[in-house]
């Protein structure tokens, strides 16, 4: 009978062998089937492989697993806040029930839940299609990061539309607001430079103007990328004068980031808007498009750029397009950009500056609500901007938007992120909030070689029949990189591992697409 327990039925110590012949690993087993065939990408499935939430070498992992947690803990400290505000019964049961809701979507984030669908509002129909079809059975950590990130602002939306007086109301409305009150700096510094366009009027001519308007729109092209200088605030232990000072929009401080421009299409960027056929040949230059990403001291930044761009004869007319409700934070609503506005003109955020300066600030809001009420600068909010699919789709699922900004003789899609203040031991410390969404949509957040380029990283978006010009202007915060030389992204790798979610350096990606060609939906 055999003995189990007997010493001798241990199993054997592992033996060494000395293999010499036997052939070296290999690398690269799957790498020939990306990037994908346009008839295999879905919302599952994008061009190269996708980062989810379980991938613990990305910063989805830190999203999903930490970041939207806290988000979504401070949105329930801003509503208690308001509830403990309120007195009439009825609105104060009905809150108390969007903050129900909202611990219900926590504990489904931090279980890690099957994803379900939308129950409310218009556009359940196009959300709940896109998850029973690719995304059934998945759950927040093993679907697509941008997919999952962007349900949990969808639902938390849904929190307050199902309700009865709550409907459109905004948990990050507040933040949003502090983060151009707490900007005073530089703010002014914008204002007391353009409030006068007949200061921007100079004495030259010929080429000598137009290279004075070259250089002015290099500059400003990099106050709207780098404008919001608290993009930095991964450094997370500037106080609030190491904020001001990075908030310097003065010429020097621009040339000095140039250099951390990676992919820099700047040239080409100039060549096309300074074109005499930009605009269709149409006198007053042509008509622009942009895409918002973040609220506050970022969208005050483009609309100084936005305006510049009117008064220099380079852009007859401005579209924004924003958000038809709160969405990742800090993005821009209707609610966002009227408040700017209207702050500039009435508004006391800033008691401790000169009435030079505020008189400066008033001038540009007005200009600009003249704009408004001209159509100059014209706001919209279109539904696709706030669902899951990302821009890759956007001819599929929303062909009027397409359409409308095939139209457009360049689409600026802006890339930023933004930040909060928190007292912590009576030192203001700003964290980051949000970002980068709009190139994440774009290049379809995906595992991509940084040295993609542009255009293929884009998709459909550069390879479209009437698909307008296509500008990224992108500080660099996630994983996803594309326009990069060769190398450059090794290198960063080699020597600044947290390079890609630093905010220290930036892109701007031009793609020609293909404008005049006609659209078609075949």
């Amino acid at each position: 009978m055999t003995d189990r327990l007997h010493p001798s039925a241990a199993p054997p110590s592992k033996t060494n062998l000395v293999l010499g012949n036997l052939p070296p690993k290999q690398v690269g087993f799957g790498q020939s089937q990306y990037p994908r065939t346009p008839s295999r990408v879905d919302p599952n499935n994008p061009p190269w492989p996708a980062f989810r939430g379980y991938h613990t070498y990305s910063f989805a992992h830190a999203t999903m697993g930490v970041r939207l947690p806290t988000i979504l803990g401070k949105a329930i400290d801003d509503v208690v806040r308001t509830l403990n505000e309120e007195y009439e019964e009825d609105r104060i049961v009905d809150l108390t029930e969007c903050i129900s809701r909202m611990e219900d979507l926590m504990d489904d984030l931090q279980s890690n839940t099957i994803l379900r669908p939308i129950i409310d509002d218009a556009d359940v129909p196009l959300w709940n299609k896109e998850i029973a079809r690719y995304f059934r059975g998945r759950t927040w950590k093993d679907a697509p990061w941008l997919f999952a990130e962007a349900l949990h602002y969808r639902r938390l939306h849904e929190c307050f539309s199902v309700s009865k007086y709550w409907k459109t109301y905004d948990v990050f409305f507040r933040q949003k607001c502090e983060t151009f009150s707490r900007s005073g700096d530089a703010v002014f510094e914008l204002s007391m430079r353009f409030a006068d366009p007949s200061i921007l009027e100079n004495k030259l001519t010929g080429e000598k103007a137009l290279e004075a308007k070259k250089l002015l729109f290099h500059e400003l092209t990099q106050v709207c990328l780098w404008g919001n200088s608290t993009d930095l605030s991964l450094l997370i232990n500037m106080t609030e004068d190491d904020i001001k000072k990075l908030q310097s929009t003065g010429g020097d401080a621009l040339a000095a980031t140039e250099k951390n421009i990676l992919g820099n299409h700047l040239p080409k960027l100039w060549d096309l808007v300074s074109s005499p056929n930009f605009g269709k040949g149409r006198t007053g230059g042509g008509r622009i498009d942009f895409v918002l990403d973040n609220a506050g001291f970022e969208l005050y930044c483009d609309l100084v750029y936005a305006d510049w761009l009117i008064q220099s004869g380079l852009a007859s007319h401005i579209r924004f397009h924003g958000k038809r409700f709160a969405w990742f934070v800090s993005d821009v609503t209707s609610q966002d950009f009227q408040w700017l506005i209207n702050s500039m003109c009435y508004g006391h955020l800033f008691p401790t500056v000169g009435e030079e300066e505020l008189e400066s600030l008033k001038m540009l809001g007005e200009r600009w609500k003249k704009y408004v009420a001209d159509g100059v600068f014209v706001y919209e909010q279109h539904p696709f901007w706030i669902t899951g699919y990302t821009f890759w789709d956007l001819k599929s699922e929303a062909p009027d938007l397409f359409v409308h900004l095939s139209e457009s003789d360049l689409v600026i899609f802006k890339v930023s992120f933004s930040f909060e203040f928190r007292d912590v031991r009576m030192t203001l410390i700003p964290f980051i909030r949000q970002g980068d969404l709009n190139h994440r949509k774009l290049t379809y957040d995906c595992h991509s070689p940084p040295s993609t380029s542009f255009d293929v990283g884009i998709g459909p978006l550069a390879s479209e029949p009437g698909a307008p010009p296509v500008l990224s202007v992108r500080t660099i915060k996630s994983d996803v990189v594309v326009g990069l030389p060769e190398g450059v992204a090794e290198r960063l790798d080699e020597e600044e591992p947290g390079w890609k979610i630093s905010g220290k350096y930036a892109v701007i990606l031009l793609s020609a697409g293909h404008p005049g060609e006609p659209v078609n939906f075949v």
